[in-house]
């Protein structure tokens, strides 16, 4: 296995360097704001980090809402405040439903017991009246049981439209939380993941955090351009996701790093996968296909931290990002397991989308 000992580095300040950017072009601190900047920053997308770049130091709100609108599509605001909309106009409706009913059994109980006196009255005891009575019962009877018929079927096309809402809003998570380029989780999803790595303290032992960044990317996009950059980006994560278990979580954590959070296992056996990973990659061959250009061969640093090194999510994303720095810092396409004793600089920020 090629390892190595990270020297010390100096962990840049992300949220940092984004916050100074945006009140260098006098941009407002708002979430939405720094959502765009965030996603420019990482370069998960160069088109939207061109056209941010494009607006200058003087960029107006609709300008940035427009670009937000252009690359994000729907605000999650909007889409959740749609959702509730629909939800309280079903719940209205079944409330109406139930309530119809109610004064549907209300009516019926009445007559009921409207029939029982008439039946029951010494003053009333023909054959003719009770014949009536046991007529009139069984007409209600019957619009009874109708009307409770149409009460189910409406309560069940009503629960049908909320769970489509539910369903919808499944989907949206699901798109929110994914990586259009590569189809791994995104950032968003990593940041929640990695949080709940802490909610099992029995788990740690035997939990790691892996980062792995793609060695001399820059070179790539600057040589072949971003479409060949993209593609490399999607094949290095199928790559990663076919070399790991299902239940492995794979994300893109931002640009050509990636994140993956493995269950279940030592440090040692963790150490294993990543070289899996490393020496597959090393080993793939990137080539054009129609042009025979060959791209490769493409390598990646990776970096490991065990939860158990760790207090808190923030501590274990520093930990391993410092390993990942090591890793470049001796070669590049090899593998360095974060020990005791190396650099405790934890400035760098993991927890992006979280208020």
């Amino acid at each position: 296995m090629n390892t190595a000992v990270a020297p010390k580095v100096q962990v840049p300040d992300v949220a940092g360097q984004i916050t100074y950017a945006m009140r260098s072009m006098g941009v407002a601190p708002i979430p939405r704001n720094y959502e765009l900047f965030y996603e420019a920053y990482i370069g998960s997308n160069p088109a939207l980090t061109r056209e941010l770049a494009a607006l200058g130091t003087h960029a107006t709100q609709a300008e940035l809402d427009a670009l937000g609108a252009q690359y994000f599509n729907t605000s999650p605001g909007q889409v959740f405040d749609d959702a509730h909309t629909r939800i309280s106009g079903e719940l209205d409706g079944l409330l109406r439903i139930l309530r119809q009913e109610q004064s549907s059994l209300e009516s019926y109980t009445r007559l009921l017991g409207e029939t029982h006196k008439r039946i029951t009255s010494k003053s009333n005891a023909s054959v003719e009246l009770i014949e009536n009575a046991i007529e009139l019962l069984s007409r209600a009877t019957g619009d009874t049981m109708a009307h409770g018929e149409r009460t189910v079927e409406d309560v069940v096309q009503r629960s049908q439209e909320m769970d489509q809402v539910r369903k919808e809003l499944d989907e949206y998570k699901r798109i929110a939380n994914t990586d259009s380029l590569t189809r791994l989780s995104n950032r968003r999803a990593f940041d929640d993941r990695l949080a709940a790595v802490f909610d099992n303290p029995g788990m740690r032992p035997v939990t790691a955090l892996l980062l792995a960044d793609i060695d001399n990317f820059k070179k790539i996009n600057d040589t072949y351009g971003h479409p060949v950059g993209d593609k490399i980006l999607a094949t290095v994560a199928s790559v990663i996701r076919s070399n790991v278990r299902r239940d492995v979580f794979v994300a893109r954590a931002g640009g050509e790093e990636f994140a993956l959070i493995i269950e279940g296992n030592t440090a040692e056996e963790v150490s294993a996968i990543a070289e899996r990973i490393r020496r597959t990659l090393e080993t793939t061959p990137f080539k054009n296909s129609r042009t025979r250009v060959n791209y490769g061969p493409i390598t990646v640093s990776i970096g490991i931290c065990m939860a158990s090194n760790a207090e808190d999510a923030g501590e274990l994303y520093s930990k391993t990002d410092i390993a990942l720095y090591g890793a470049k810092n001796a070669g590049r396409n090899c593998i360095v397991l974060y020990q005791d004793g190396m650099q405790k600089d934890f400035s760098k920020s993991w927890l992006i989308y979280k208020a």
